[in-house]
């Protein structure tokens, strides 16, 4: 550029500098991280046993979505969790001719659980080809890692840490990157994929370890109860809602229906066990005996609120019964104050301490 004199104006040589610097780092970084993308590949076509056609297929593959400067595996997870579920379905339905659908449910639903691909993911490494920018994945993983170490890797049902569902999306979307590029061939799919989600969960695997969704219902007829299941979606999650005698327990989602059961089975079971461990029973009646501890009786109050999906309720003092006991009243609160206790929502509670 020159000024109307003619004179030439140049820029500042440390900008220059500065430019140049930063355009050199950022062609480093960009050729460093794709030297390290195709080792990736490298390592995954070798692990796979199969040669890939299209590579960017797999790139996208190993990519998070927190890694902003490519596609991420979102859209393959999308088809690899539909096309990994065929495959197995198909393997199940040929292997077991006897078995009736509900069975036969069971064995696939075992074999692409998130628990189950995500100890695929875990046995061959997998995350340490996948791009990210999440710190909270690599503890996450960590912590799941090691707790797999110490348990039997046949653990259809979820061991003693939750599994990430990250590490469930990368075996989906590998799949999906091998059924694409062999033109949507799921017998291939299931040639070049089977040996990666070894051991497979087997009939005799189940039988081994009880069914949560059959031990529910085996507790739940020793008590009495009666168990209903019931189904519903939301978005692409399909949820199951646990009830005992019309009574809300617990819930499970994932992607799948029956693991949605599954897990919704282990929470019950879970909540069912800490209730008839500690042996209380919620007490339907809105009064409590004079003399009880006031804490552990607006406990069992707001337990009762919380049941009968009520809103929490509020406590004040209302006078001193006999031997100094304070009476405590608690209600729901209306808009126009307190409700009188033919409302249903009034409470005495007994105490030898203030509120």
């Amino acid at each position: 550029m020159k000024t109307t004199e003619g004179n030439e104006i140049l820029k500042p040589p440390c900008a220059v500098a500065v430019a140049v610097a930063v355009a050199d780092e950022a062609h480093e970084e960009t050729t460093a991280e794709d030297m390290d993308m195709t080792a990736s590949v490298a390592a995954m076509e070798e692990l796979l046993g199969y040669r890939f056609r299209d590579k960017r297929l797999l790139e996208e593959a190993l990519t998070h979505s927190s890694y902003t400067d490519s596609p991420s595996y979102q859209r393959l997870e999308f088809v690899g969790d539909a096309a990994l579920g065929l495959a197995v379905t198909n393997f199940v339905f040929l292997s077991y001719p006897e078995l009736d659908p509900g069975q036969l449910s069971l064995i696939r639903a075992a074999n692409i659980s998130t628990e189950k691909l995500a100890r695929v993911a875990i046995r061959h490494g997998l995350c340490r080809y996948v791009r990210h920018n999440a710190a909270s994945l690599e503890s996450k993983v960590r912590d799941f890692a090691i707790a797999v170490q110490d348990e039997d890797d046949a653990v259809p049902y979820g061991g003693s840490v939750k599994a990430p569902k990250f590490l469930a999306d990368i075996v989906e979307s590998i799949a999906a990157a091998v059924y694409v590029d062999c033109d949507f061939d799921l017998k291939a799919l299931w040639i070049v994929f089977r040996a990666l989600l070894e051991p497979i969960v087997t009939l005799e695997n189940l039988q081994q370890q009880p069914q949560p969704v059959t031990m529910l219902f085996e507790l739940c007829q020793k008590k009495g109860k009666q168990v209903d299941i019931r189904h519903w979606r939301k978005g692409s999650k399909s949820i199951a809602s646990i009830y005992a005698d019309g009574k809300f327990i617990a819930s499970g989602f994932s992607d799948q229906r029956e693991n949605a059961k599954l897990n919704a089975a282990k929470e019950a079971l879970e909540k069912l066990s800490q209730t008839e461990a500690t042996d209380t029973e919620i007490d339907e009646s809105p009064c409590v005996a004079n003399g009880e501890d006031i804490e552990g009786a607006k406990q069992k109050l707001n337990e009762l609120c919380g049941k009968k999906r009520w809103r929490k309720p509020s406590y004040k003092k209302v006078g001193v019964g006999d031997g100094g006991i304070v009476v405590v009243g608690a209600a729901m609160l209306c808009e126009d104050g307190w409700p009188s206790f033919g409302c249903g929502c009034y409470a005495a509670l007994g105490a030898t301490g203030g509120v």
